[in-house]
């Protein structure tokens, strides 16, 4: 660590390669991660049996805070740029052990995902070779478990290199893939409104003012199960900070590409949403989106009766949708673990950087094997297991953002009331957009300890997905027991203090 030096605001550098990404660079990066093909087609069926025809209702009420947050998160990135984001904020604002807390919920969420979409890339590569050759029983090749992991692993490997490489081939890398699925996306709902206005929709249903009343959805449970999911499918922005070591103009760049990534990907989902309920109404059969059997892949369904020939197309932007965000959705965890390194909350060879790339090979590594090791155990114990260990996810980005929105009044309290802009920004935004989360966090939590939330899973009368999602928060607060043994001077604020208090590595 000789190497490195430390930052006028009392952090300090770890050796990545400054300057590698500009402004558009890490809007793309962002919506890669986020990926709005493939979250689009496994939540709006979901999202639709919860609220109906109130989904662009939901999709808003998710947003806002998201935006709330962003907002916040970009008001400690211009404070203190590091690559730790919630990690390293919220040690600066609570102390050490809080703050090892939200990097812990940031891991735990992107591994977790990170073997999640390995998995969707893997289902679509076999449905696409189906397609491309005209035999439907390639498409059942994914379910054939040895094939079905030993594939998954090698789309993981892949990411990982890529992402081992640095930002400036992960940007190259995401560029053709992102255009690609938003084309894709632009061409579906042109599509979708088309055959409304030609008759030729399967349940043609008129927009109505009544889809975007947030109040008009049936009971609370409904909401906060649908806006639950509405928050999973904006979650991934924040990697727009994690990378603001190597951005061009560490102290403003990734805060304002947070904001214009979640901006855009707003508009993605709202037009795509409105396309899919005005061609295929809410109905529960047929092409509907209340129909329990489209659920897995909407779009899956909708593509041909849409797209017609070009069908394919859809699902090879799934296809890529799900690859790059794997690929992308690796910058976050690698540079949570490369801080956490660095400032000893975790061994020190987590904080090592590739001499050649200058990326945190050491960690983006580790967080290849731990979501490999992660989707081979789930998969093997239970299928149940793995895709409520994905519902749980709400818990845990619900947490970490929470934290790390509060994170911000706390550490800029003295600040707050200085001026209309410090109200807004440093206090009022992201006081409400943390508030919202925790209170979704611990609403979610709830809910899940029955056991029909989910998948119907259940261990002793709890929901497999309380134990899940509280099980890995719960595991977070062990290991950093360990690490408080083996790496005391961490906790006892000695190497990252809280304010302004410098680590000179």
């Amino acid at each position: 660590m000789s190497t490195t030096k430390a930052a006028s605001n009392g952090l300090s550098e770890k050796g990545l390669k400054a300057g590698s990404v500009g402004l558009i660079g890490a809007v793309v990066i962002g919506v890669s991660c986020i990926a709005p093909a493939y979250t689009l087609t496994a939540a709006l069926g979901p999202t639709v049996s919860e609220v109906g025809v109130h989904l662009p209702a939901i999709f808003l009420v998710g947003f806002i805070p998201m935006l709330l947050v962003a907002l916040g998160y970009r008001e400690l990135n211009n404070a203190m740029p590091d690559a730790g984001t919630s990690f390293t904020w919220a040690t600066r604002a609570f102390g050490p052990w809080l703050g090892w807390m939200g990097g812990w919920g940031l891991i735990a969420a992107t591994i977790i995902v990170l073997s999640n979409l390995a998995a969707v890339a893997v289902d679509f590569f076999y449905l696409m070779l189906a397609q491309v050759f005209s035999n439907d029983s390639l498409a059942d090749l994914t379910t054939v478990l040895p094939l079905n992991i030993a594939t998954t692993l090698v789309f993981i490997a892949g990411a990982c290199w890529i992402s081992y490489r640095g930002m400036e081939t992960t940007k190259s890398f995401q560029y053709i893939l992102v255009a690609f699925q938003l084309l894709v996306l632009g061409w579906f709902a042109v599509a979708a409104f088309a055959h409304v206005a030609n008759g030729t929709a399967f349940d043609a249903t008129t927009i109505s003012p009544d889809w975007f009343n947030p109040f008009a959805v049936e009971s609370f449970s409904q909401f906060a199960a649908g806006v639950s999911l509405s928050i999973f499918i904006f979650w991934g922005w924040d990697v727009t900070l994690t990378m603001n070591e190597e951005t061009k103009n560490p102290e403003k760049t990734p805060g304002r590409a947070a904001t214009v990534t979640v901006v855009v990907i707003m508009v993605i989902y709202m037009t795509v949403s409105l396309a899919t309920l005005a061609f295929a109404g809410i109905g529960t059969e047929g092409l509907g989106a209340g129909n329990p059997e489209n659920q897995g892949s909407i779009f899956a369904v909708l593509a041909g009766p849409v797209m017609g020939p070009f069908a394919i197309l859809m699902s090879l932007a799934i296809l890529s949708s799900s690859a790059a965000s794997l690929q992308s959705t690796f910058v976050s965890p690698a540079r949570t673990l490369l801080s956490m390194g660095h400032y000893r909350a975790l061994p020190k060879s987590f904080g090592k950087i590739s001499p050649a790339h200058k990326s945190p090979g050491y960690a983006t590594v580790a967080a290849a094997i731990a979501a490999a090791a992660f989707y081979v155990i789930t998969r093997v114990l239970s299928e149940n297991a793995l895709w409520d260990t994905i519902t749980a996810l709400g818990l845990m980005i619900c947490f970490y953002y929470g934290v790390t929105a509060l994170a911000c009044v706390w550490y800029f309290r003295a600040e707050a009331f200085r001026g209309a802009r410090s109200f807004f920004f440093k206090f009022l935004a992201p006081l409400l957009g943390g508030v919202i989360l925790l209170v979704m966090f611990f609403k979610t939590a709830y809910d899940s300890m029955d056991p029909e939330y989910g998948s119907g899973s259940s261990i002793g009368g709890l929901g497999l997905v309380f134990i899940l999602g509280c099980g890995v928060l719960a595991l977070g607060l062990v290991l950093m027991l360990v690490m408080y043994k083996l790496r005391p001077e961490f906790f006892k604020g000695e190497v990252l203090g809280r304010g302004s208090q410098a680590y000179n590595p």
